[in-house]
């Protein structure tokens, strides 16, 4: 018989917190997917709004051959939406989507999206992450 013991430890316990955060890019791939979700229900909110048709293809990473388009869409409905209210979903993503369509420019939109994915795989975020969940890890930095 034998018997294994295993060190198990906090994010903020680890002798090397990096390994965690490695551990967690390398396998968790999907930490933004809420935000491209969200992107998806206030393109189609919008459509709702302003008629028309749209299409897309988005992801959390960039260069991947995204976009955002609307043709056909009624400008005077969409100039009287006010994104000071996010009045298509309430979440922030229906800011970035009117002001990007009334200034000509859902490539921002994408931006903003990679930009928050960036954010959500920083050390900074993934440490807060680990924090509110009580996350655990062993020495090579594993979840446990």
């Amino acid at each position: 018989m034998r018997v294994l013991e295993t060190k198990i430890y906090t994010i903020e316990e680890h002798p090397n917190k990096n390994k965690c955060f490695d551990y967690i890019r390398e396998n968790w791939h999907d930490l933004n997917q809420h935000s491209v979700d969200e992107v998806i229900e206030s393109i189609k909110n919008l459509s709702n709004v302003i008629g028309g048709y749209y299409d897309y293809s988005i992801s959390q990473v960039p260069d991947r051959g995204e976009f955002i388009s609307f043709r056909d869409f009624s400008y005077d409905a969409l100039n009287e939406l006010s994104a000071d209210d996010c009045p298509l979903t309430g979440v922030c993503w229906d800011i970035d989507l009117i002001e990007g369509l009334k200034n000509e420019n859902l490539k921002g939109v994408l931006e903003s999206l990679h930009n928050s994915t960036e954010y959500v795989y920083s050390d900074e975020s993934l440490n807060e992450l680990c924090e509110a969940n009580e996350y655990e890890f062993d020495e090579d930095g594993s979840i446990q």
